[in-house]
């Protein structure tokens, strides 16, 4: 029970920690500048977090952003979120 309580402590310490941007478009497969343009124009609404000039992005917001971003087929409808 204790073991398992701590292994769900340090997941959820890995999917908060923070990564920079260019950290993110690695994890994507983006470039950077990618990710920067979906910042200022809100494309498909990927969060991040804004910590004086810097931009970080939650790893559990990424695995999000890929989880709405995966379709099983071609024809089926995307969400634009």
């Amino acid at each position: 029970m204790v073991a398992e309580r701590n292994k769900q402590s340090v997941e959820n310490k890995y999917r908060d920690r923070l990564l920079s941007r260019n950290e993110a478009a690695e994890f994507l497969g983006v470039r950077h500048q990618t990710l920067s343009a979906w910042a200022c124009n809100g494309r498909y609404g990927l969060r991040f977090v804004k910590i004086g000039r810097r931009v970080m992005y939650r790893i559990s917001d990424l695995e999000s952003f890929l989880d709405r971003r995966t379709i099983t087929h071609t024809g089926e409808k995307m969400d634009e979120l």
